[in-house]
C-alpha cells in the first residue's frame, strides 16, 4: 500500500523536522564472529526494539540502512519534535542495555539534529521511496557516526 501511494503521489516539501540516526558500533566485527542468521536475528531485535520506541515517540521510521535505524520526527505529527527525538534516543539507549551493570546487549551511538530537509518521494516509476534529503539529514548521520557506544549526540538546533 505504501509503495502504491509513493508511486501515485510523487513529490514532497521542504520542512523543519528532527532526525534520529542510531548506529550499531562494531557491527562488522560482530558479523565476523557470528553465523549470518545469528547476526540477522540480533539486528532484527535491534530494529524491532528501535522501531517500537521511535513509533511510541511519534516518529516515522525512514529506513533501516545496514546496521542503522533512521527516524523522522515531523511537526505535523509531534509539535515538540526535537524533544521527542531526544527522548526516543534516551529510551533506545536504555532498551539496548546502556547503563546496565552487565553492559549493553548491543552497543549503539545516536545522533539527533533538527533542521530543514526535503521530505517526500524520490525515484521514478517502479523504483520509488519515501525519505528525507538534505544537509540536515547529513548532519544527523555524521553525529551518529561520531557517537561512541552509549552516546547520544544532540546539536544545539535540536
Amino acid at each position: 500500500m505504501c509503495e502504491e501511494f509513493i508511486r501515485t503521489h510523487p513529490g514532497g516539501a521542504e520542512i523543519d523536522l528532527s532526525l534520529l540516526f542510531a548506529d550499531v558500533r562494531g557491527s562488522t566485527s560482530m558479523a565476523e564472529r557470528m553465523m549470518p542468521a545469528e547476526f540477522a536475528s540480533l539486528m532484527n531485535r535491534f530494529f524491532k526494539s528501535g522501531s517500537d520506541i521511535l513509533i511510541g515517540c511519534d516518529a516515522l521510521i525512514d529506513k533501516f540502512v545496514g546496521d542503522e535505524l533512521i527516524g523522522l520526527f515531523l511537526p505535523a505529527i509531534v509539535a515538540g519534535h526535537p524533544a521527542a527525538a531526544v527522548e526516543a534516543g534516551r529510551r533506545l539507549l536504555s532498551a539496548t542495555g546502556h547503563g546496565e551493570p552487565g553492559g549493553p546487549w548491543l552497543p549503539i551511538g545516536i545522533g539527533v539534529h533538527s533542521g530543514t530537509a526535503y521530505v517526500g518521494s524520490v525515484g521514478d516509476g517502479l523504483v520509488a521511496d519515501f525519505t528525507a534529503m538534505g544537509d540536515a539529514v547529513n548532519v544527523a548521520a555524521r553525529l551518529a557516526s561520531q557517537a561512541g557506544p552509549g552516546e547520544l549526540l544532540v546539536t544545539e538546533a535540536a
